[in-house]
């Protein structure tokens, strides 16, 4: 037992590690891992039961690093294009593009051909790329983090809608199949979800203030590892200090809007505007030293700082338990799959009914 232990510890270690590598990450493993933990804390006890066991909580909780794996040490560049736009939404791009946040389509493919023509048309306002800076083809794009957001929760909500006919028709390792597959959407949804909840992570100034800086803010490169995971283990941040502060989750309105758009789309794209005004409270911070990151710095974490990345880590955690209660309250039934099954059910009866001689 002893031994299984230092393998356990061992495991997590390496995980964390892995999950620190790599570029432009929100959150480091740790974080990513609170905001899924405290999503989970906001659902309301009617929430589906078996999302809610030992088993599946450490599974979604570990899910939320799965898509910051994909990308560490990988040079697969197919992968690295498709998955790396996801995790980052750079506002002010939108703007220098010459494009209204009002304006831009749920959809994504048609949200791309806005931004691609806004750009060409201001090519004043975007700098040649830094090819060497771009391995993974994408630095021509703001981001997509809301439309991704969207998008696994459509996979959630279908996800729902299958298996109430499952749980109706299905068998028992069907409806465990289904099961498991919401649990592994809910896991790797929470990671972007989390993405959209660090400031950094809404703006071009990711990496340090770049471009006019009258305020003096931090041009450190560095900040943003910090923001992500330095600080978070300097002030031994953990999930049960912030879950009796969690909201119960609540369904987001799904009413429909005039402007045709998706009202879940909307939802993220508004949270990920609010949290880009937290951009210069957070270089405020940093400025006047409330994230202790000055080189030798050994005093204890600040309150200012805690109290920061703890409110940030809350709201991911509260719109990711919103979305998910909406997903599986809003879920419709699946009709074409409830058929097939009835289908199949009257099929196996007729072939076990035994025939009376003539």
């Amino acid at each position: 037992m002893p031994t299984l232990t230092k393998l356990r510890t061992s495991a997590l270690v390496i995980l964390s590690a892995l999950a620190l590598t790599g570029p432009l990450q929100a959150w480091d493993y740790v974080g990513h891992r609170i905001v899924n933990q405290l999503g989970l804390a906001s659902l309301p006890a009617d929430f589906p039961a078996f999302v809610k066991t030992p088993g599946a909580a450490e599974r979604i909780a570990f899910l939320a690093g799965e898509p910051d794996r994909w990308r560490n040490g990988n040079d697969d560049l197919p992968l690295k294009n498709y998955n790396g736009v996801d995790h980052y939404w750079d506002l002010e791009e939108i703007t220098d593009a010459g494009l209204k946040f009002d304006q831009l389509s749920s959809l994504r493919y048609e949200y791309a051909v806005q931004f691609a023509n806004g750009r060409a048309a201001h090519p004043e306002n975007f700098p040649a790329i830094d090819q060497t800076k771009n391995t993974d083809h994408a630095r021509e794009w703001a981001g997509f983090t809301p439309w991704a957001i969207r998008e696994y929760y459509g996979k959630l909500r279908s996800a729902f809608s299958y298996l109430k006919a499952l749980e109706e028709y299905g068998t028992p390792e069907e409806v465990a199949n289904a099961q498991a597959n919401i649990i592994y959407i809910m896991g790797i949804m929470g990671h972007y979800v989390g993405d959209s909840a660090q400031p950094l992570h809404t703006t071009v100034h990711h990496h340090g203030w770049v471009g006019a800086n009258p305020h003096g803010y931090s041009t450190w490169s560095g900040i943003h590892a910090w923001i992500d995971g330095g600080f978070i283990a300097k002030a031994h941040i953990k999930t049960g200090d912030m879950v009796p502060r969690v909201k119960t989750a609540e369904p987001i309105s799904l009413a429909a809007r005039a402007d045709g758009r998706d009202p879940m789309f909307v939802a993220a794209m508004d949270f990920m505007l609010e949290q880009n005004k937290m951009v210069e409270p957070l270089y405020q911070l940093e400025k006047a030293g409330k994230f202790n990151n000055s080189k030798g710095n050994v005093e204890p974490a600040s309150p200012e700082g805690r109290a920061f990345i703890e409110g940030q880590l809350l709201k991911g955690g509260e719109l990711l338990g919103a979305i998910w209660v909406t997903a599986w309250r809003s879920a419709p039934p699946d009709t074409y799959l409830r058929a097939e099954l009835i289908k199949r059910k009257a099929a196996a009866e007729a072939h076990a009914t035994p025939k009376t001689a003539p």
